[in-house]
């Protein structure tokens, strides 16, 4: 007996594990799921029944929307290589299904109010405040961890100092990789060295590893324009969109950090009545003319 007589065409193999010739020769063109044998003359696929499990291995993952990659390793890898990249691919899905209950939450509160929620925005003083603070780098994706490791930092730091309530977060204008955040609170510190609110440039200092002691930062005084939000952190896209729109429209132009004053927050009410005070620095805007 032939060879191939004793291997499966490429159409039967595909409607034996749930996946299309078009399927089939794409893995094959990515190293992902080669056949048994090509006829050299044909050109023809050919697959042994034991390929099945494989093949129905990367229909089911494909199915779950892991990337070739990830299934690709979860094949060559040992049971403990498979369960550690399942593991993986899960919390990754649970990470998007977060964001998105999360814009979904946005979504609601938008149309349920037919259209942008209003917010009144205040231009205010700010007084000059002395803070200890401690610092994180993050992206985006990130932004709500490294926040909240760093107000265990801080507590932790000042744990025996008289600090005055509220916390607050300081963060770039502009969210991106690698920004540099911080947290901090009004305490008496000794003084010496200020830190500025965001070292850039290749002569900033890096950022220390791990837990820090509280440093001092001056944050100054001035002319701001400020708005409160009501509700979880998840919605204050909301409130930055109010905040810094009446910035542009009323023609200043807005110095970081962005400060969020975190008037009632976790463990002192739901969600839903958690307070937040956005204030911006702004300065007159100077029109170069171009």
């Amino acid at each position: 007996m032939r060879e191939q007589d004793e291997l499966l065409t490429i159409g039967r193999f595909a409607r034996l594990c749930r996946l299309s010739v078009k399927q089939l020769r794409h893995y094959d063109d990515t190293g992902l799921l080669p056949p048994t044998r090509v006829d050299p003359a044909t050109g023809y696929r050919y697959y042994a029944a034991d390929r099945a499990r494989d093949a129905l291995t990367v229909a089911l993952l494909r199915e779950l929307d892991v990337p070739l990659a990830v299934i690709a390793a979860t094949l060559a890898g040992d049971e403990a290589d498979r369960a550690r990249l399942l593991r993986a691919e899960r919390d990754r899905v649970a990470e998007r299904i977060t964001r998105d209950r999360a814009r979904l939450e946005l979504l609601e509160r938008l149309a349920e109010g037919g259209g942008l929620p209003g917010y009144e925005v205040a231009e205010e003083r700010e007084p000059e405040r002395r803070l200890a603070v401690v610092r994180a780098v993050t992206g985006p994706a990130g932004l709500g961890e490294r926040v909240g490791e760093c107000v265990g930092r801080l507590l932790a730091g000042l744990e025996g100092v008289a600090w005055r309530p509220p916390l607050w977060g300081l963060f770039p204008l502009d969210l991106g990789e690698g920004m540099r955040i911080a947290v901090g609170a009004e305490a008496p510190l000794p003084a010496g060295p200020q830190a500025s609110p965001f070292p850039a440039g290749p002569q900033a200092p890096p950022l220390p590893a791990g837990p820090q002691a509280p440093e001092l930062l001056v944050l100054p005084g001035g002319p701001v324009l400020a708005t409160v939000h009501h509700g979880p952190y998840a919605q204050l896209p909301l409130a930055y969109h109010a905040l810094l729109a009446a910035v542009h429209e009323r023609g200043l132009r807005p110095v970081a950090p962005v400060r969020e004053a975190y008037l009632v927050g976790p463990g002192e009410a739901a969600a839903e009545e958690w307070v937040t005070r956005l204030v911006v620095r702004v300065e007159e805007r100077v029109e170069d003319g171009s």
